[in-house]
């Protein structure tokens, strides 16, 4: 799980790796015999047991730097990703963020240049709020109508969910679902982890090669501990 791919000095929420950090762990995977892609990638290959040095990469938010800075790097270590957007503030910043700094979001323009690139599009919400504080309509709005807001912008299907914050619960996934998404991603979903709510493993900044390592380590015995179901990261 990534966010923005810029300057990391001044990031109060610890969410910002610098391009040159990102190029360390891209080529560390890659030494490691793995290989990023997309969340969608991930889960057809784990329906047929090919998931093997698979891992898929996440990034939030639908940040500007992520074609700038990320997308030339997953082309130069050959890995593909999923690019969670925002379809209600095209062009805007992170609004949501009451220490900052603002940080640019990704318009039409840049996420269908991702999306032409082989990024997996997948919605964020509409406006990145807590969902699990949304009254019905609130929620209905942010999961069902960015879908359809971010497949007429790319012009492909969108099959992937983000919870915004990573907060979720039954009437959030049960939405999810509802609205026809094939996923939903999560943080640290607990007993609701599955198909709806995939845990995910933050990378930032300060991931070292052996940080990486014990990670990798971490997440894959929580894997085994899910008891064979789809969850990978």
């Amino acid at each position: 799980m990534y966010h923005s791919v810029a300057d990391p000095s001044d990031d109060p929420y610890e969410i910002t790796v610098a391009p040159d950090r990102l190029a360390e762990q891209l080529r560390w995977m890659r030494r490691q015999g793995l290989r990023g892609v997309s969340m969608t990638h991930l889960l057809e290959a784990c329906a047929r047991g090919r998931e093997h040095n698979l891992v898929g990469l996440t990034f939030d938010d639908g940040y500007h730097d992520f074609v700038e800075h990320a997308l030339p790097l997953l082309r130069q270590y050959e890995c593909t990703a999923t690019l969670f957007v925002l379809p209600g503030r095209l062009d805007g910043d992170n609004a949501w963020d009451p220490l900052g700094p603002r940080k640019p979001l990704l318009g039409a323009e840049g996420i269908r240049h991702a999306a032409e690139c082989g990024v997996e599009i997948g919605s964020h919400g509409l406006t990145h709020v807590d969902l699990t504080a949304a009254d019905d309509g609130l929620l209905r709005r942010e999961v069902s109508d960015s879908r359809a807001a971010l497949r007429d912008l790319t012009g492909g299907e969108v099959r992937g969910f983000c919870y915004p914050y990573g907060h979720v619960d039954e009437r959030v996934v049960a939405a999810v679902r509802e609205a026809g998404y094939a996923y939903g991603c999560a943080i640290a979903p607990g007993a609701l982890a599955g198909t709806y709510a995939l845990p995910r493993v933050h990378v930032g900044q300060g991931d070292t090669a052996w940080r990486l390592r014990l990670k990798l380590r971490t997440n894959r015995l929580r894997r085994r501990a899910l008891d064979g179901s789809a969850v990978a990261e």
